[in-house]
């Protein structure tokens, strides 16, 4: 077909269909007066087609050099419809607030029950989305994030740390869209930072020579709140596992969490003892719902009761800190193995070689443990 087979009048007058312009350029009418361009190319052995706009407005002189430029980058190997699909993701502008988003949801199935406690994102949302979440992810470098968290990059390390860790995976998601990031942006504000100067701070405990005093206080309590820190106290469980915990999780005298329920995403099973046997049914005996430590209108206890009750008796330690009492108490009064002591909280000591073929749990052992903290308590 001869190339240039249309002209402005003859386009005007053709009816509805496809007509062809030569050398792939097609116009194609909808209608008599409205249209569009279309390029054919064959793009790394595929037919493919390409729009070139809408007819009349942008005219036949247009499209045929859009359609010429089309041709120049498929002979220099470029794909042209893969490039203005980039130049239209550089023209959205993707803001960094947006690529968190879409980074948090591509990585959900990584996170404990799909990140809907929130942790992830929490660094996020304090200390950044706040900040520069309205700008664009392509301009995020280490002098825009060395602005953000300098003030809180000694005050506040860990938060620091958890949102430049999150921001790299943001960056990393962003270059896999296809946009142009700085993906050495973290590492390059890391060197801008220096050191972070900070000393671990252990969350306070109570010496385990205290505990029994303070379990036999907690008898005398009526509220949801001191029931859940006897169960706690009596399964050195965490805070999270206990406030949360329910009767059908309970088996045959053992509390079993699914790896859901767990820090390290794996099965857990506690022996109870007569004394937490106690406390579950009183609990049952109370509770109207699943949760065996229920508050108001069938919620389950609070993250904060626990802590909010030790802190109103004016103590220092908190709900957390009794696995390090129990860890302690194991460690002074007791002959148990190291790996019933690490166990019996629920770490995970048997690994490679060995947890191939050490497939025990060691419930029995830990079951005497639990009875004797349990005598010890009360």
């Amino acid at each position: 077909m001869k190339f240039g087979a249309l002209t402005q009048m003859k386009a005007k007058n053709l009816a509805p269909g496809k007509h062809a312009d030569g050398q792939g350029l097609w116009l194609i009418k909808r209608e008599k007066s409205a249209g569009r361009w279309m390029l054919r190319l064959v793009v790394y052995g595929k037919r493919r087609e390409m729009g070139l706009g809408r007819w009349p407005d942008v005219s036949i002189g247009e499209a045929r050099e859009r359609a010429a430029q089309a041709r120049r980058q498929l002979r220099d190997g470029v794909d042209p419809i893969e490039e203005r699909a980039k130049l239209r993701r550089r023209i959205d502008r993707l803001s960094v607030e947006q690529a968190i988003e879409q980074c948090f949801e591509a990585r959900k199935a990584e996170l404990k029950g799909d990140g809907q406690a929130g942790r992830w994102m929490s660094p996020l949302k304090v200390h950044v989305i706040p900040k520069i979440g309205s700008k664009a992810i392509e301009d995020v470098d280490q002098h825009m994030l060395r602005e953000l968290l300098g003030p809180i990059w000694h005050q506040k390390p860990q938060a620091a740390s958890k949102a430049l860790n999150r921001l790299n995976l943001t960056l990393k998601h962003a270059a896999a869209l296809g946009l142009d990031v700085d993906l050495q942006a973290c590492m390059k504000t890391k060197a801008l930072l220096g050191k972070q100067r900070h000393k671990v701070e252990h969350i306070p405990a109570m010496p385990y020579q205290d505990v029994p005093a303070f379990y036999q206080s907690l008898r005398d309590e009526e509220s949801v709140a001191a029931l859940a820190l006897r169960f706690l106290i009596l399964t050195a469980a965490r805070t999270s596992e206990v406030r949360l915990a329910t009767f059908d999780e309970i088996k045959d005298r053992v509390w079993i969490l699914d790896e859901t329920r767990t820090k390290n995403s794996r099965e857990h099973k506690i022996p109870l003892s007569k004394e937490a046997l106690l406390v579950v049914a009183v609990a049952e005996e109370r509770s109207d719902n699943e949760y065996l430590f229920a508050a108001y209108r069938g919620r389950p206890l609070s993250d904060a009761a626990m802590s909010k009750f030790m802190r109103e008796r004016g103590l220092a330690a908190r709900p957390h800190g009794f696995r390090s009492s129990f860890r302690t108490w194991l460690e002074e009064r007791t002959d148990a193995p190291f790996e019933v002591k690490e166990a019996a909280l629920g770490h995970h000591v048997d690994s490679g070689v060995v947890g191939a073929y050490q497939r025990s749990d060691r419930l029995e052992q830990r079951g005497r443990v639990v009875k004797e903290w349990a005598d010890w308590l009360t």
